[in-house]
């Protein structure tokens, strides 16, 4: 047969034809079989943004600093989970932005990128956490992020503009899900609001528990009826990181780990269950600033998060713990070289992020300097030009980019750093991998091995016996 002819009438045809119309000849499907048994509780868990590349380094950091395996991977290597590769896209987009990708799980439709459950013909597709709700289970996000922004906003609101966060924060009062938190202060407070709204006010008036602040949090008593709004920082948390090095950040912000343990505590006594999502939200961020070293410890903290669901549903038996991401970004990985090992294990030593490091530094400063609080920081000292073109930048501010609001040389400082670290990009955007999607739990025998990520909305419906 010659090769056009195949290509022509083979299956590779089909194939090409299955995928220009946004289909598979592979995908699972909805799920037609029921579980063994039915999974009271659900702990959703997003790293957003997170490459292979990134769940891989972050595990090797681990290893080679303390000795031991990731959570996440260690539950392959002991095959406790059932594992899939996951299909990202938008209805827009090959490449699906995080308001589409939460979308796509929380109201089952794939609709465009910049949408919140709102479909491309205007439809309303209803938030899987309003339908839990609405079922009688308990309900909630935890997030790094503005609680405000697109990973929490998917599972929970309607909105044709993920940016219009003072508005989404308005959406979330009259909803009253039980557990909220995350940073994004400054969508709810009147002095930052365009309309000048106390929406706090609101809350506390409808009869929320607001909190501001870690020791809050930590002297909450789980069984306060409220429910609770946690808004513990403007913009996004520190990333993990810089945290650990803050003393006043660490007083007053608490941890994702601290976060998804008060949310578990809380939302585990309602006698039907609960679903929560948990967003490890700043590891995008790292990656569209092409910044490593928040990269990994932000991985990692999350890693941690996923440890507390994962032992209280090795204990509970009735909770089915979801592990993955919305979509790839900036597919950093760690490339070959004489140096590799040498260069990866320097960021076992840094003590702070580039976020950190650059926006400490200002047009005023001297090369010197910038070699020094670089050394302070990351523990490699740069060369004089390096440290020379860094500042040059600091008088343009010419970068872009998401989460680069002054434009600050996250591109360069990457460049430079690749040399020393042996870490490498492909961009500074989200990607269109195929991501990882492991399950432990009940429920989680249903997972077939390619799934696209609608999916999942009735996957969750189906294990918990919930009507769509």
């Amino acid at each position: 047969m010659k090769r056009r002819d195949f290509f022509r009438n083979g299956s590779f045809a089909f194939l090409g034809t299955s995928l220009l119309n946004g289909s598979s000849a592979w995908a699972a499907g909805p799920v037609s079989k029921t579980p063994a048994r039915t999974a009271k509780n659900i702990i959703f868990m997003v790293s957003d943004g997170m490459s292979t590349g990134t769940l891989n380094m972050a595990s090797l950091l681990l290893r080679r600093k303390e000795g031991r395996q990731s959570h996440w991977l260690s539950l392959y290597e002991e095959q406790k989970v059932s594992r899939a590769l996951m299909d990202t896209a938008s209805a827009s987009s090959l490449v699906t932005d995080s308001a589409a990708a939460s979308s796509s799980w929380g109201g089952g439709v794939r609709v465009n990128n910049g949408s919140l459950n709102v479909g491309p013909d205007g439809t309303f597709h209803k938030p899987i956490l309003q339908k839990f709700k609405a079922a009688g289970k308990a309900v909630g996000c935890v997030t790094t992020v503005p609680i405000t922004h697109a990973t929490p906003a998917g599972f929970s609101v309607n909105s044709a503009k993920r940016n219009d966060m003072d508005e989404i924060a308005t959406l979330y009062l009259p909803l009253r899900f039980d557990v909220m938190m995350g940073g994004g202060r400054e969508h709810f407070i009147a002095e930052s609001r365009k309309d000048k709204q106390d929406v706090v006010a609101a809350f506390r008036k409808n009869n929320y528990l607001v909190i501001t602040g870690r020791p809050e949090l930590m002297s909450s008593s789980p069984e306060e009826d409220k429910p609770l709004l946690g808004i513990f920082n403007e913009g996004g948390l520190p990333y993990a990181l810089d945290h650990a090095q803050d003393k006043t950040a660490r007083e007053n912000i608490p941890t994702l780990v601290e976060m998804t343990q008060k949310a578990i505590e809380r939302l585990s006594r309602n006698k039907n269950g609960f679903v929560m999502q948990v967003e490890g939200g700043k590891v995008d961020w790292a990656a569209h600033a092409n910044d490593a070293a928040a990269l990994l410890y932000d991985q990692i903290a999350f890693d941690e998060a996923a440890k507390v669901a994962l032992d209280f549903a090795a204990k509970d038996k009735e909770t089915l713990v979801v592990l993955t991401t919305d979509h790839g970004n900036a597919n950093p990985g760690l490339f070959y070289g004489s140096d590799a090992n040498k260069n990866f294990d320097t960021l076992q030593h840094y003590r702070h992020t580039n976020d950190w490091l650059l926006n400490g530094i200002n047009r005023n400063f001297t090369p010197k300097q910038v070699i020094e609080r670089i050394e302070y920081a990351q523990g490699w000292v740069a060369k004089e030009e390096e440290a020379t073109e860094l500042l040059r930048h600091y008088n343009q501010l010419d970068e872009s980019g998401l989460y680069n609001p002054r434009k600050l040389p996250f591109r360069y400082l990457a460049q430079i750093q690749e040399r020393r670290t042996s870490v490498g990009w492909g961009a500074m955007d989200h990607s269109a991998d195929f991501v990882e999607l492991a399950m432990y739990g009940p429920g989680s025998e249903l997972l077939k091995p390619f799934v696209k990520n609608t999916d999942l909305h009735n996957f969750m419906l189906t294990v918990t016996g919930v009507a769509g």
